[in-house]
């Protein structure tokens, strides 16, 4: 237990120092293929690409952490 906990926290630096001094352009959210319709009244927002990306990250994450475990 006290070894997942060590690489969660690591986990947790890494993505706060991202989000601190990463780049703003890239930022999760609005990379490209990401859709994005703004109008007067409205706006609608669907991050697919970012959705995508996040899911093979923590696929990835996963995997080695079960296999570190085990």
């Amino acid at each position: 237990m006290g070894k997942i906990l060590i690489v969660v926290g690591l986990v947790c630096i890494i993505a706060g120092l991202v989000v601190l001094y990463g780049p703003k352009h890239l930022w999760p959210g609005r990379l490209p293929g990401d859709i994005r319709i703004e109008r007067e009244n409205y706006s609608f927002h669907f991050p697919i690409v970012t959705s995508l990306l996040l899911s093979v990250l923590l696929s990835l994450i996963l995997y080695f952490v079960n296999r570190w475990k085990n």
